[in-house]
């Protein structure tokens, strides 16, 4: 059977984002999601772009965010973005 990804590591990229996007639900819809990379680890960047207002999260979205993220092995911090201004920073134990 053939993988649906052409192999390359931005397709897989793409697809870990989309699962994340999934399992968190449609609270992240109007978001850019991405991971970055800050020295020796990587972080991944929820960026608000257009809708600021939708942060900050509730405890229990908070929640939901870190599942999805140690489910899918992406992370342990995050970073919270309106374009280059950081709202918030959050690490994940």
């Amino acid at each position: 059977m053939e993988s649906p990804l052409n192999g390359s590591s931005s397709e897989l990229e793409k697809e870990i984002i989309s699962r994340f996007q999934i399992l968190t639900g449609n609270f992240l819809k109007r978001s850019r999601i991405f991971r970055e990379p800050w020295g020796n680890s990587t972080v991944l960047c929820i960026d608000f772009e257009s809708s600021p207002y939708l942060f900050p999260f509730t405890r229990e979205q908070t929640h939901i965010l870190y599942l999805a993220m140690k489910q899918l092995g992406l992370a342990n911090s995050i970073i919270f973005r309106a374009n280059n201004k950081v709202l918030g920073w959050k690490k994940l134990d």
